[in-house]
């Protein structure tokens, strides 16, 4: 749920999405559900020579489980708020573990 919760942040930014194909495509995150598949707005691939059955598309549906990498940029990600909130959630799983 932390992923999911810190890509909602990013709406309406700029990114990379390395698919497990090797293809990667920039565009402007648009939403993302719980299962990791993003929706991109303003599309480009980055190796257009190689896709360029891709250079008119503009937007993009990518399911979840076929990306390698989200690439974000430095300025939009709030490093202190994740390792806070990865820390919470690690210690949310080992009281649930320690629970049982």
């Amino acid at each position: 749920m932390l992923f999911f919760s810190f890509y909602k942040t990013l709406i309406d930014e700029e990114v990379i999405v390395e698919l497990k194909n090797d293809m990667s495509i920039r565009g402007t995150l648009k939403s993302v559900d719980q299962f990791l598949n993003i929706k991109l707005d303003d599309i480009s691939v980055l190796d257009e020579i190689k896709y360029p059955h891709l250079s008119s598309v503009k937007n993009v549906f990518i399911r979840g489980s076929v990306v390698r990498y989200v690439h974000l940029p430095a300025a939009v990600v709030d490093t202190t708020l994740l390792e806070d909130a990865s820390r919470k959630e690690a210690a949310s799983q080992a009281a649930k573990a320690g629970g049982r």
